[in-house]
């Protein structure tokens, strides 16, 4: 989720990390969010444990089971049940029916507790909790040392005027959330689609995408409204609309697809919240590899770096360093934006570095130092890191919002997962794990983030670039140098700028290099 390049991402979006940038503001790729965790919205809920419940002539058998210990789908007998003997067997049946559901509860909550346990022993084990030893001296942050009171208060302006339209989205998006886990309105909605029972889920993923998109449309072109105002978009209506249609429909893609697994499987399996999880760890790390060329090139243009000073500057820097890349490529960035930004996607075979061609305006030595950065997460393995984290995190969601759900699901209509309508209380769980996740996800990238300024600052030991080009990412981005609180937890999934730069001041007193 950005507060200022796309307003509202916090319904399940396809993410998989987006533009890994070295500063704080700026990032506009459409439909993206804050560069985090890949495939955090990957749909992990599941339910019942049971095929067929609740669904028109989805059972094996036609027979109904409560997945709730204690708990039937009817209080009434089956058909040509009576008497004493009909009522024992039903009680019978119920109360066997009742502790299997039972024993799945307590399974998924042990999956949840090992998984929730393991993918929190990889953060705390791969988090870079300080970017430089104790004994470094501490700089305070102060955005008067570095910028004028003209350039602090345009930043106040800015920041002013885009905090309405993401307030609002995200109001709207929890509201919209709200009413799918805690009401029957999706059901009820939902419950209008005819058709066979994937096709059901399909629509029910359109038409719930296309609702909360109409709502947070007009949002989205207040805040294109704002960045046009202040030189930070060069985008006309119809390619604004166009980026945004694209990044629509990869999310509703993604999310359909998952649906239909989610639902599929709980018409199959009896504990399917099992495959489910694999699924999801499986396609967080296919996203990973997909995303950077299959979904990138659907908004940018990549060219390799054009030969001469600069490109071999970059590469002998990598050769320097030790990090393979096998490109370093420059994005038509300029046809959408003026802000600078450059970031590292992929791993493997799909691992390269992207520059904005608006950077390449910038001296070489500051181009340099930006991607000496992405070197740094590249060294660090920042993005392998992430996918799983992200895998494992996807993981043990499925098993949290299968418990989640077992709550819910009679206040929102749905019996079980495989009935299509669950869809509605599905996605809304996963609406709402977005949010919730989205502070502890940015409280970790802001650690990661540093690491790679310090990477940066050691392998070019230029502390007096670093601070130059962190000014004028933050004056070209219109970065907020003072966020408050609540803002720097929602959507900084960077360091403030004076908090960089006081880092660099830091590590320039302790290698006893000039300070800047």
């Amino acid at each position: 989720m950005t507060k200022d390049g796309q307003v509202g991402d916090t319904f399940p979006t396809t993410d998989a990390s987006g533009p890994d940038t070295p500063q704080e503001a700026g990032s506009d790729v459409p439909g993206s969010s804050d560069p985090g965790e890949p495939g955090s919205d990957v749909p992990s809920a599941s339910e019942s444990g049971q095929p067929g419940s609740g669904v028109p002539g989805a059972s094996a058998a036609g027979e109904s089971r409560p997945d709730v210990p204690g708990a039937s789908e009817s209080g009434e007998p089956g058909p040509g049940a009576s008497g004493t003997g009909a009522r024992d067997d039903q009680a019978g049946a119920g109360a066997g029916a009742g502790a299997e559901a039972g024993a799945g509860w307590r399974q998924a909550g042990v999956v949840c507790a090992v998984l929730g346990l393991a993918t929190l022993a990889v953060v705390v084990v791969t988090t870079p909790w300080r970017a430089l030893p104790p004994s470094a001296p501490y700089v305070a942050p102060d955005p008067a040392r570095d910028f004028t009171p003209a350039e602090i208060a345009r930043a106040a302006a800015f920041d002013a005027a885009t905090t309405a339209p993401a307030y609002l989205s995200l109001g709207l998006s929890l509201l919209f959330a709200g009413l799918l886990v805690l009401t029957p309105v999706g059901a009820r909605l939902l419950g209008r689609l005819r058709g066979p029972w994937w096709v059901r889920v399909v629509l029910g993923v359109l038409l719930l995408t296309a609702l909360v998109e109409a709502v947070r449309w007009p949002l989205g072109m207040w805040a294109e409204t704002v960045l046009r105002a202040y030189g930070l978009s060069t985008q006309d209506w119809a390619a604004w609309s166009a980026d945004r249609v694209k990044g629509i429909g990869v999310n509703a893609a993604v999310l359909a697809v998952a649906m239909i697994a989610v639902v599929g499987l709980a018409r199959k399996v009896r504990r399917w919240w099992i495959p489910a999880a694999a699924g999801a760890f499986a396609l967080t790390v296919a996203l990973s590899f997909v995303y950077p060329v299959v979904v990138e090139p659907l908004y940018n243009d990549f060219r390799p770096m054009p030969q001469g000073p600069l490109r071999t500057g970059l590469l002998q820097m990598a050769a320097r360093d030790g990090v393979p890349v096998e490109d370093v490529l420059v994005a038509d960035a300029s046809r959408r934006t003026t802000a600078l930004n450059a970031y590292v996607s992929g791993f493997g075979a799909t691992r390269r570095i992207v520059v904005y061609d608006t950077l390449l305006r910038a001296p070489a030595p500051q181009v340099e130092l930006v991607v000496a950065h992405e070197l740094g997460h590249a060294r660090n393995g920042d993005v392998l890191d992430g996918t799983l984290v992200g895998a494992l995190g996807a993981a043990a969601g499925t098993a949290l919002l299968y418990l989640a759900f077992q709550l819910v699901r009679r206040r929102a209509g749905v019996a079980s997962a495989a009935d299509p309508r669950a869809v509605g209380v599905l996605v809304g769980l996963m609406s709402l794990a977005t949010v919730l996740s989205g502070p502890a996800l940015n409280l970790v990238s802001r650690h990661v983030e540093a690491r790679a300024d310090v990477h940066a600052l050691d392998l070019t030991r230029d502390p007096a670039t670093f601070v130059a080009m962190q000014k004028r990412l933050a004056i070209t981005n219109i970065a907020d140098l003072s966020p408050d609180a609540v803002e720097y937890a929602l959507y900084a999934s960077h360091p403030s700028t004076p908090e960089r730069i006081a880092l660099a001041r830091a590590w320039a007193r302790l290698n006893g290099v000039p300070a800047p």
